[in-house]
């Protein structure tokens, strides 16, 4: 499938590793640039040398949770770039945690910075660019964890139901300057990230039993829908969030 990203300049945030690494991929291989940002420039090294795309990618060390790191990365951006024509919001953190009542506060805190007020804060810049330059697509990773309670995910669920409606807000705001906001919102998906569940056998196969099409998502499952939500094939879709999930919400 071509989703036709020539010379399109695309910034995946958390893209060092798992699905930000395989969307950074299949960006540069649908000739999109693409500038490539993570916490730790070890992991950002790592994946440059396993994309091996030095002429597109640019690889930029940068803690979305703070506001001085983001506003530093979209000068570089506006200074080498000019322009951003997509985002894709893919930083997530997720621990196991216990019920709200029992929470440390710092826990909290932790989840939602990296998880909602990063993709806030980087979203909020984006939106600077593209409101000037009249064009744009933001692409938020969701989860359908923000849409039903699940146990030892509730912060993480709580942080990323606030990027659907995060994604609904901006989508409004940003429609009559041909900027297009929409997220995808997975099941579980056979990543490092989801190791701790998927590696437990009676865990997966509890998950699995929930799941119409009998399995997790594999990374190339998420990816492709991704593109397309980046692509000119979604310029009349904003606001909405495609849940990916094997029918496990159909039921």
């Amino acid at each position: 499938m071509n989703f036709d990203l020539k010379d399109k300049t695309a910034l995946v945030t958390g893209g060092s590793r798992g699905i930000g690494l395989e969307i950074a991929r299949s960006l540069l291989n649908e000739g999109a640039k693409v500038i490539l940002c993570s916490r730790k420039e070890q992991g950002l090294d790592t994946a440059a040398a396993i994309l091996e795309n030095p002429k597109n990618l640019t690889t930029i060390p940068v803690h979305i949770g703070k506001a001085d790191d983001v506003d530093a990365l979209f000068a570089t951006i506006e200074e080498k770039f000019t322009h951003l024509d997509i985002l894709i919001n893919n930083v997530g953190m997720n621990l196991i945690t216990p019920g709200i009542a029992d929470l440390d506060p710092g826990l909290w805190q932790k989840i939602i910075d990296t998880n909602l007020s990063g993709t806030f804060l980087v979203s909020r810049k984006a939106a600077l660019m593209m409101r000037t330059q009249g064009y744009g697509k933001i692409v938020s990773l969701s989860s359908i964890a923000g849409r039903k309670a699940t146990p030892g995910m509730g912060i993480y669920g709580i942080a990323k139901a606030g990027i659907e409606m995060m994604t609904k807000v901006l989508a409004a705001e940003l429609a009559l300057f041909n900027v297009q906001v929409n997220a995808l919102a997975p099941a579980m998906v056979k990543t490092e990230f989801s190791k701790d569940f998927w590696s437990n056998k009676e865990l997966l196969d509890h998950v699995t039993s929930t799941i119409p099409m009998g399995r997790i998502a594999e990374i190339d499952d998420i990816v492709k829908p991704v593109l397309f939500l980046a692509s000119d094939g979604s310029s009349y879709i904003t606001g909405q969030t495609l849940v990916v999930d094997g029918g496990a919400t159909a039921i």
